[in-house]
């Protein structure tokens, strides 16, 4: 059984589905949690029945200030950090704007993240073997970053396209982060953790879903998808995987997939599974962090 007695893990979003299990898996191994919350109210109810060491605090990944309020009191505190779990998003909702003009997915899904992480860089790289796992999504495969326009200013607004690049940022910023603080003994993992039916996708409507070939039109679930959905228990397991295997020691910026190392894709890739070659590549990941550094800088 692993112990995780005096481990402290900061798990944004861990207070609904894989979250919450995620939370109640480390808190049951004796880990301390710490989960930032939107809504303190709405997360101590959600978590009041889990056991443990968990800890809520403030935080709205849509508020910069209040990202670098939640980070700066962490760091203050001197505690270390043995894992970051960015799993907390918003999916395929209207159009909405958060901090600078800023596109709400992409806003909330990865800068948020962005910046919540190197605001934690101290006690991330003061503490030996600290792993940063980003929860991205098969739904990268939708497309790349939209790079003249990811706020959606000049082009029409697309609520897949726009949960699609943000999922591609959440993988290409774990590449990046890496990149740039493997020598400091922090890696970095990004994660599909399987379809599952969670409060994420609550701005989905029943045609949505029977558009995605999630639901019969009867409403039933078809058997295909059955078997492709897990469980918050099941989804929570491979971001879990991340962040504690010691089989991964030495290893990072690379993308998982069922407690596993994803391949590349290829042109046999069925259509939900692998990492595109776009989430692959360095150089993209190295763009989309000076290009989070500007927005954030103007933000």
């Amino acid at each position: 059984d692993l112990d995780l007695q005096g481990k402290y893990f900061i798990f944004t979003g861990g207070y609904s589905g894989l979250g919450l299990e995620g939370v109640r898996a480390l808190a049951a191994a004796g880990a301390s949690v710490i989960v930032p919350a939107r809504s303190r109210a709405k997360a101590e109810q959600d978590l009041s029945a889990l056991t443990g060491d968990i800890e809520i605090a403030d935080m709205d990944l849509g508020d910069i200030n209040s990202v670098r309020k939640f980070a700066a009191e962490y760091v203050a505190s001197g505690r270390p950090l043995h894992g970051l779990i960015n799993n907390a998003g918003i999916m395929a909702c209207p159009l909405a704007r958060v901090g600078k003009d800023w596109e709400s997915q992409f806003g909330i899904c990865h800068l948020g993240h962005f910046e919540l992480t190197r605001r934690l860089e101290k006690p991330l790289k003061n503490t030996q073997g600290a792993r940063v796992v980003a929860l991205s999504s098969a739904a990268h495969i939708i497309t790349d970053i939209h790079w003249d326009d990811p706020h959606f200013h000049s082009h029409d607004y697309d609520k897949w396209q726009a949960y699609g690049q943000a999922k591609s940022a959440n993988a290409l910023f774990a590449r990046g982060l890496d990149a740039r603080w493997k020598n400091d003994d922090v890696r970095a993992f990004s994660l599909h953790p399987g379809g599952i039916f969670t409060p994420l996708q609550r701005h989905l409507s029943e045609e949505d879903m029977v558009a995605l070939g999630w639901k019969n039109a009867d409403g039933s679930i078809p058997d295909g998808i059955k078997a492709m959905f897990k469980s918050p228990e099941q989804g929570g397991a491979t971001a879990l995987w991340c962040a504690l295997n010691p089989a991964l020691d030495g290893m990072g910026g690379v993308y998982c997939e069922d407690c596993d190392i994803a391949q590349q894709a290829t042109e046999d890739s069925q259509r939900y599974e692998h990492a595109r070659e776009w989430i692959c590549d360095p150089q993209k990941a190295e763009r989309l962090w000076e290009m989070s550094e500007k927005m954030i800088a103007e933000g």
